[in-house]
């Protein structure tokens, strides 16, 4: 069954199928939270907090097309606001042992690049490249032009690269 009809089934109240929904994009919940919250007692409690909402205010959904687009706005609003409530750290400590994002950065590294950005910065790269959201849905999601969303993804882009540039860190070929 297509994701459209099981949305609009979801919205029309049929408890299965927003089940079957939530199933599957369970994994895309629990990475968008514990790239805010950084521990997984929390993002599972925001997975669950997220659930719950997105099941309260399913009817709200205007076009099935854009239904993960809207679940991870969710999620993205709640987690912004446990970390308002929290004043926690965005960089997490168990990333400094770990290494990867590139053969040139540690995770750390990125972490610690990112945390330099604005909020909306962050949130924008965030769902583009660790989430695969479409720019189309993105501007969606916001409500802002496709090319303004291009912008300052752009825009964003370059501040990574000039605080890695600061640095020394990058390796140009």
């Amino acid at each position: 069954m297509s994701g459209k009809s099981l949305v609009k089934r979801a919205i029309k109240g049929d408890e299965e199928a927003f089940l079957e929904l939530m199933h599957s994009y369970q994994e895309a919940l629990y990475r968008t939270a514990i790239s805010y919250v950084k521990n997984e007692e929390d993002a599972l409690e925001a997975v669950q907090e997220v659930t719950y909402r997105a099941y309260r205010s399913i009817k709200t959904v205007k076009e099935p097309a854009y239904f993960k687009t809207w679940l991870i706005r969710i999620m993205m609003n709640y987690c912004q606001d446990v970390m308002k409530r929290s004043n926690r750290e965005i960089v997490e400590e168990s990333l400094i042992n770990r290494t990867g994002v590139s053969e040139d950065f540690t995770y750390m590294e990125v972490e610690e690049a990112l945390s330099t950005l604005s909020d909306y910065e962050r949130e924008l790269l965030h769902l583009k490249y660790f989430e695969g959201v479409k720019i189309k849905d993105i501007a969606v999601m916001w409500n802002t032009p496709e090319g303004t969303i291009k912008t300052r993804l752009h825009k964003a882009l370059s501040a990574l690269r000039n605080n890695f540039d600061e640095k020394g860190d990058v390796k140009r070929v």
